[in-house]
């Protein structure tokens, strides 16, 4: 199996992720924000990058703003780009508000999809949980995505209900705990893993 790294997002790997964009692929799994992100990639790709990251209050999929969470977000690469992964959370508390379905959320572009990506960098984002004091993360997948549950159990995964999905009328997003000491031999320090 190839080994992937992380990346911090940057304009070095702009580029890359806009390709990606234009090829159809969504960073966001709950709706398709390829098109939009495009959009204002290329009016002003510095500009965007900060406020893909930076910016103090991110949209939902209905259309309100919310605070940002405090988070780690990555970029995932095999050489190419290949992805994000981001780990979000409230400081001292496993609890998160109603606008997160989970910890921790990724995607993978399809044409790296089945390779075992998604399931390297979920191990590979555990350890960053644990440098902040998380000992379990709680990721939620859709109850017809089979591919993404079997990440999540591959990497511990610890059944813990169900919860309406907001985006899609009579589906659900199941819900898993997941241990963060499962990635601790998977990665190196953070420095090693985020590569500039």
């Amino acid at each position: 199996m190839t080994d992937i790294t992380f990346l911090r997002p940057s304009l070095t790997w702009l580029p890359a992720y806009e390709d990606a964009l234009a090829r159809g692929w969504s960073p966001n799994t709950d709706q398709d924000v390829s098109r939009e992100q495009l959009w204002q990639l290329r009016r002003n790709p510095k500009r965007f990058l900060h406020d893909l990251y930076n910016s103090p209050m991110i949209r939902l999929a209905d259309g309100r703003e919310v605070a940002r969470l405090p988070a780690h977000d990555f970029w995932i690469s095999d050489g190419e780009f290949c992805g994000r992964i981001g780990f979000r959370f409230q400081r001292g508390t496993e609890e998160l508000p109603p606008s997160a379905y989970g910890h921790i959320g990724y995607t993978i572009v399809p044409w790296k999809q089945r390779r075992g990506y998604a399931t390297q960098a979920l191990r590979m984002i555990l350890p960053v949980c644990r440098e902040e004091g998380f000992s379990r993360v709680l990721i939620t997948c859709d109850d017809d995505n089979e591919a993404s549950r079997k990440v999540i159990l591959a990497n511990g995964g610890e059944a813990a209900g169900t919860v309406p999905h907001n985006a899609r009328p009579g589906h659900l997003k199941l819900q898993f705990w997941v241990p963060t000491d499962a990635g601790v031999d998977a990665a190196a320090s953070l420095a090693e893993r985020a590569s500039p």
